[in-house]
């Protein structure tokens, strides 16, 4: 389904007269005018192959995961890390389902899972939660919810198609037991893929690039960012679509001002 609409969205975009080229950027010079861009592989040239007056960066966020035995099997039939985007899906309802994490993003994702989940078990490293307090209460005082310290999963298992189990161990003792979930939700941080712009644009202490509030405007003018490349809140396609948006606005009033001969 996204990936029929994105082709749509393309054609659509094709038909009113975009020119699209698909190339991978492996080194960009942001702070020139032109700004410079560099194709993977060409990055040693002295000239860059490309050059553009603004760029949107779009580049997205990874969502960080154990890559435990069995996750690729599992990954997106039982496994995942989006519990907004995946908990509603039939496979999930009135199932147990396991969220990893101890922060403020795995209470909420397990609180919101508890509206489809026969239970949900939060797995802690630790002994104790790092979600702030009203977060932490909210989380140990639902009834739906049991919270596992000192526990990570080191295993998954199922029955080739779909996730069926976990395989659990004590980060103390060390002794392991098996889990019986149908999902399992990582909530354990995401990571922007912002290396390419590293000394460039100003990033926040997590990696995000910094947005002036209210637009997509960067630190370097005729630069703009979009999506969950400066989004560590809501993560959500429709929030991106929103922001992107946003940036062409940007991008478009950026040049019509400094460059109206074109």
């Amino acid at each position: 389904m996204g990936g029929e609409m994105m082709d749509k969205f393309r054609e659509q975009s094709v038909r009113f007269g975009t020119t699209i080229h698909t190339e991978t950027i492996g080194k960009v010079d942001l702070k020139s005018q032109p700004i410079k861009l560099w194709r993977e592989g060409e990055e040693d040239n002295e000239q860059p192959t490309d050059t553009a007056n603004s760029v949107i960066i779009a580049t997205g966020a990874s969502a960080k995961r154990m890559f435990l035995p069995g996750e690729d099997t599992y990954w997106q039939a039982g496994i995942s890390a989006c519990a907004v985007c995946d908990g509603a899906v039939p496979i999930f309802r009135n199932k147990p389902l396991a969220v990893v994490g101890g922060g403020d993003s795995a209470a909420e994702e397990a609180v919101y899972l508890t509206k489809y989940a026969s239970h949900v078990y939060v797995l802690v490293r630790r002994d104790k939660l790092r979600a702030s307090k009203v977060m932490a209460n909210r989380l140990t005082s639902h009834p739906k919810v049991t919270v596992l310290y000192n526990t990570v999963p080191i295993e998954t298992k199922g029955d080739g198609k779909l996730l069926g189990s976990l395989v659990l161990q004590d980060t103390v003792t060390k002794e392991t037991r098996s889990m019986d979930v149908n999902g399992l939700f990582y909530a354990i941080g995401h990571i922007p893929a912002t290396a390419l712009f590293k000394g460039q644009l100003d990033l926040d202490e997590d990696g995000y690039i910094k947005t002036v509030p209210g637009s997509t405007e960067t630190n370097i003018p005729g630069v703009f960012a979009a999506g969950d490349v400066q989004d560590k809140r809501y993560r959500q396609a429709v929030t991106s679509a929103g922001t992107g948006c946003m940036a062409a606005l940007d991008s478009e009033r950026w040049l019509e001002e400094h460059y109206p001969e074109h």
